[in-house]
């Protein structure tokens, strides 16, 4: 007879996650890269003083690319565990990861220009 898993207890299942998160930044040179972008990006934000949809918007996409970053790092971890020798299709799993990484940090690059430009224009005096 197979026992039904037990859900940990709600304090244990957050320490999982902060052990998650605490691995991503020893192990992951990107996803401290993409910390430090964000760390950049709300750095500006706070200058310009951005209204609170901007804020919004602007956290949406650092939320994107960090959450994808991890993604890309559990889907190495898996194809890895799952393919330890060279397989095709390991290499198409990895890299479409990595892609769709590359992908939302270049879409959250492109807002951030349009919710930081018009205010660093302003700033700047440029009209």
């Amino acid at each position: 007879m197979v026992t039904p898993m037990r859900s940990p207890n709600l304090w244990r299942s957050f320490g999982y996650a902060f052990a998650g998160l605490g691995y991503v930044l020893r192990t992951q040179r990107n996803f401290r890269i993409h910390l430090a972008v964000a760390g950049l990006a709300v750095a500006v934000g706070l200058y310009l003083g951005l209204g609170w949809l901007e804020w919004a918007v602007v956290i949406i996409c650092i939320a994107l690319v960090l959450i994808g970053e991890m993604v890309n790092t559990v889907i190495e971890a898996i194809v890895g565990l799952a393919s330890p020798a060279y397989h095709p299709l390991a290499k198409i799993a990895k890299d479409v990861a990595a892609g769709a990484v590359l992908l939302t940090a270049l879409a959250s690059v492109i807002v951030g220009l349009l919710v930081l430009g018009p205010h660093l224009l302003l700033r700047l005096g440029v009209k």
